[in-house]
């Protein structure tokens, strides 16, 4: 049994991908640039909005100036709108709660803006999370280990009995920066390829099995 789990946040608790992306493509069609498929934006997320907008913007417009700008407009846009399709995965809600029941610390720590998390976390699961880590200005984002031994330090975890869950290359490299074990999930934005070209400790393909990694038992 694990006495603390430390989720990602998009891809792992929530499938935020259709608002991330229609709030990008707002501003691309504002600015008459080429707009991008949900499948493509999957490869742009994971490692924060700054990167993002790199992303999906043109070359030319990937200057200090350029992205300051897109940011000012996608961030509005998408925090008004962030909660239009985004919704948990099957499963997800139970298995929180039945964490919770059970003892054992639950966490978040995301690369989207620390501004944004809270209250994201609180619409979908109210009154879950004590501990959330997103990014902020002046420290270093995933797969840096800065914020997650932050976010461990708030919570009294300790890295032997500390697992890290994600969707992403990002949420193994984290985990095997900060020393822990780290499963990844396999209904999030990347897939089985990528977390086993990264040697995630373990790989699980619903709730009921993380359930299962986690406390031990069924």
């Amino acid at each position: 049994m694990y006495q603390n789990v430390i989720f990602d946040l998009d891809g792992t608790l929530l499938n935020t991908i259709d608002d991330l992306a229609d709030a990008a493509n707002w501003v691309c069609e504002n600015h008459g640039w080429p707009t991008h498929t949900v499948e493509e934006y999957k490869q742009y997320v994971g490692s924060g909005m700054a990167v993002l907008a790199q992303r999906f913007v043109p070359p030319d417009w990937c200057t200090p100036v350029g992205l300051a700008q897109v940011l000012e407009e996608f961030m509005p846009y998408y925090d008004a709108h962030k909660a239009d399709k985004t919704a948990p995965y099957p499963g997800m809600p139970e298995l929180l709660e039945e964490l919770k029941e059970a003892g054992v610390k639950i966490a978040v720590l995301s690369n989207k803006a620390h501004a944004l998390v809270p209250s994201i976390l609180e619409n979908y699961f109210p009154g879950v999370f004590t501990y959330a880590q997103g990014a902020v200005e002046g420290m270093p984002t995933k797969p840096d280990p800065t914020m997650l031994r932050k976010l461990m330090g708030d919570m009294g975890a300790e890295k032997e009995n500390t697992l890290f869950v994600g969707d992403s290359n990002i949420d193994v490299r984290t985990a095997r920066n900060g020393s822990l074990t780290c499963c990844g999930v396999l209904w999030g934005f990347r897939g089985r390829e990528e977390l086993e070209r990264e040697r995630a400790d373990f790989l699980v393909e619903d709730t009921g099995e993380l359930k299962k990694l986690i406390l031990g038992h069924e």
